[in-house]
């Protein structure tokens, strides 16, 4: 029985506007990096290779996903309270699949030395009728792409690799700020990370950006999990986010979709990276999305025809 996706199929690409408000760069709602995930060229790096290629060992699995989601430790992270932040993790929720941890949890779940982490893998991925078979986990790893070559920042190190049921995709969990109310956060229009993740939405064509993707830690940064269903060729954008809808996109906007523009370029460092993760058509729609942003210069339009937000929204 093929279940469907949160996506909606929609026209090719969608609309994405004719003109719109005057819209307005917020200052950026980040602080000290404190605990959060390093995100230095070198330690991020460091982390993609621990996440890479560090034993995972599955502590857990998360019963609320709709794909096979396991919580993972690997030894070499520092762990404790010195560990990059813990997605989703409950007080004590290390060990097994008695405890296994919760989403919208607080920090402690990986003991010290080790580094908390999300492994999907491909076999345990449902099937969807609009979107091809065990291709979800490249999809996650093509949005982390997508983020770090724009400067958005907005999803967690991400990697694809094998792992004890086999291959699928490995990311960094982050723990959330348990003091943020997610669903006011989702309404903000003057928080500039959230403004960062409705553009790179409508890059990547995020056809589920729900309340419960959002990952604020206690820096201010934002990040977002759950990219399996990006990236179709179909107009497919359904969010929370359409605060923005219609409105001009600030400068810092326009110049990562420039870059991301650039390094789309065949022969390119990102190029390259997604031709192994998508299909050359989801590209070249991935391109166009960019290429059409850069011309219009707005917030693309929820579709006219199909849902725009996710059920449940959160």
């Amino acid at each position: 029985m093929l279940e469907r996706s949160d996506a909606a199929r929609g026209g090719h690409e969608g609309p994405l506007g004719r003109g719109g408000l005057g819209g307005k760069a917020f200052p950026q709602d980040r602080g000290d990096p404190g605990g959060s995930p390093p995100r230095g060229q070198h330690s991020e790096q460091a982390t993609l290779d621990l996440l890479a290629a560090g034993k995972l060992e599955v502590k857990g699995r998360l019963v609320d996903a709709s794909n096979a989601t396991l919580y993972c430790t690997i030894p070499g992270g520092n762990g404790g309270a010195g560990s990059p932040p813990v997605r989703g993790g409950s007080p004590g929720g290390f060990g097994g699949a008695e405890s296994p941890p919760k989403r919208g949890g607080s920090r402690g779940v990986a003991p010290p030395g080790y580094m908390a982490c999300v492994y999907k893998p491909i076999a345990g991925e449902r099937p969807l009728w609009d979107f091809p078979v065990g291709t979800l986990a490249g999809r996650e790893v093509a949005a982390y792409a997508v983020s770090r070559a724009a400067g958005w920042d907005v999803v967690p190190p991400t990697v694809m690799r094998d792992g004890p049921f086999g291959p699928g995709m490995c990311q960094l969990w982050i723990d959330h700020d348990p003091e943020v109310d997610l669903i006011a956060l989702s309404r903000r229009t003057d928080h500039v990370g959230l403004r960062d993740m409705a553009v790179f939405d409508a890059v990547v064509n995020n056809a589920d950006r729900k309340i419960g993707h959002l990952l604020p830690v206690a820096d201010g940064h934002l990040y977002g999990c759950d990219h399996g269903v990006c990236f179709a060729e179909d107009y497919k954008l359904r969010t929370v986010l359409w605060q923005w809808r219609g409105k001009t996109l600030p400068r810092r906007s326009v110049e990562a979709l420039r870059r991301l523009n650039a390094q789309l370029t065949e022969g390119n460092s990102l190029a390259a990276e997604l031709a192994g993760l998508l299909t050359a058509s989801e590209i070249d729609a991935t391109r166009l999305r960019i290429e059409t942003l850069l011309e219009q210069r707005v917030h693309p339009y929820p579709p006219a025809d199909w849902p725009a937000v996710p059920w449940p929204p959160i």
